[in-house]
């Protein structure tokens, strides 16, 4: 054996007794392509197009989408609203939560455990049909507040206690020598929030705010209890009437399935721009 200068390919490993695979062999080289091959998506694809024949070709199922579909735009105006209020009043509550006052500290995290710890659907009724109306009675609008807007009102104040956290999350993951940073700067603490924390901390929410945006997507069909005329509400009152249970929910379940996917996959395209954007400004 020489002493002189060697590359790792001069080791002569021991012969070895078992058959087992070494230790230094990666898990993507032993796995096979069908262990990693996404065969969900071809299950959900497939899916959503036996729905998609079913309502093409058959005619109760096409009925049904019919008398369903034309409350799809309220479901989706009622998502975006809530989701824009919900951002709004959490991003205040998530800056609440990292603030040094005690008193806004305090009050921003009762609310978010009060939210937390009732269920949405007691909390929607709470909302929509209690505080909402005493609220405008208050303000002199009573009986002017529409039943959709109710709704939304009722899914912005909820949603907002779980979007609080994401914000709080993301501000507190921005490291602590970026504040310094621009302390030493001269900046105040509220230029320094809003000019390096606040951006910083958004960038990292984005994700999970797209997480949320789904989840508001799929709780618009709790708005169906309030009389709210979107896609769900359609489909129940289709089903009673016409006693076609299978075509109203199978209908139903093609639409909101159709749409959590595309907005998955939108999510996902956007997650893997963000981190490509982040590698390269190493």
């Amino acid at each position: 054996m020489s002493y002189g200068a060697s590359s790792h390919r001069d080791y002569i490993a021991p012969e070895r007794t078992d058959t087992r695979a070494p230790r230094w062999t990666s898990r993507q080289d032993s796995t096979p392509w069908y262990d990693t091959f996404p065969w969900w998506a071809i299950l959900i694809a497939l899916i959503i197009g036996v729905l998609g024949a079913l309502i093409a070709f058959d005619p109760g199922y096409n009925r049904a989408y019919d008398r369903i579909i034309p409350g799809l735009w309220l479901t989706i105006r009622a998502t975006l609203w809530s989701f824009g209020f919900a951002c709004a009043l959490g991003l205040g509550l998530g800056l609440a939560r990292t603030s040094r006052n005690v008193v806004a500290r305090n009050l921003a995290r009762t609310y978010v455990e009060f939210i937390r710890g009732i269920p949405i659907l007691v909390l929607i009724f709470t909302l929509a049909l209690v505080v909402v109306p005493e609220l405008s009675k208050a303000l002199g609008q009573e009986n002017k507040v529409t039943p959709e807007w109710r709704a939304i009102a009722a899914l912005s104040l909820i949603y907002a206690g779980y979007i609080a956290e994401i914000f709080r999350a993301g501000i507190q993951a921005v490291d602590r020598g970026q504040v310094e940073a621009g302390r030493s700067l001269g900046l105040t603490r509220r230029q320094t929030s809003r000019s390096i924390v606040l951006p910083q901390a958004i960038r990292a929410v984005i994700p999970p705010l797209g997480n949320d945006f789904i989840a508001i997507l799929k709780d618009t069909s709790l708005l169906s209890v309030l009389g709210v005329l979107d896609v769900t509400q359609r489909a129940r009152q289709y089903a009673s009437g016409s006693f076609k249970f299978r075509d109203s929910y199978l209908v139903l379940s093609f639409i909101y399935l159709t749409l959590t996917v595309i907005l998955s996959l939108l999510l996902q395209m956007l997650e893997r721009r963000l981190n490509r954007d982040r590698v390269g400004a190493r």
